[in-house]
């Protein structure tokens, strides 16, 4: 049966709404492990702890299929743009300040109003780059977690072309 008993979640558990819709990949998930409809119905009311193991373990399994496949994250606050470039052995940043304390980047109009000014004093820019650790994913995850999102990396490759 599932590892993950031993070992606990690597990830976080994905959602009742995520888990619906990926209601099939769990049902092929449950096959792998010869675990029929009939048998998760009697797991899940008689066993919960070993229907919870079964969720981590898959919730851990979508997790690391989606995490080897980003390539960029964006987190926007009111003031901060931090842009991500997950590049082979290293992250690289992309980091934007507003100093103008009425502008909030998290709006259209403050987006707007960056879009026309990304170039005044009022706003500073930073570039990084970050080995990873030993794991890969989980230095992703981290910055899923800390609230950024997978983007297809428009607003990465637009600044590293204009301030690269």
């Amino acid at each position: 049966m599932a590892n993950s008993y031993f070992f606990g979640m690597k990830y976080t558990r994905l959602t009742k709404q995520q888990l619906e819709e990926l209601h099939t990949e769990f049902i092929n998930f449950l096959a792998t492990q010869s675990i029929t409809a009939d048998e998760w119905q009697e797991i899940k009311q008689n066993k919960p702890e070993v229907a919870e193991d079964e969720l981590d373990v898959f919730s851990d399994l979508v997790w690391e299929g989606v995490l080897q496949k980003v390539s960029y994250l964006e987190n926007v606050s009111k003031q901060h743009m931090h842009l991500f470039f997950m590049a082979e052995k290293e992250m690289k940043l992309v980091s934007i300040k507003v100093l103008n304390p009425d502008i909030d980047l998290t709006t259209s109009l403050g987006f707007n109003w960056f879009k026309k000014n990304w170039q005044s004093d009022f706003v500073e820019y930073l570039t990084a780059s970050k080995a990873y650790s030993e794991d890969k994913s989980l230095d992703i995850f981290g910055l899923i977690q800390e609230g950024a999102v997978i983007t297809k990396g428009d607003l990465y490759q637009w600044f590293d072309k204009i301030i690269g």
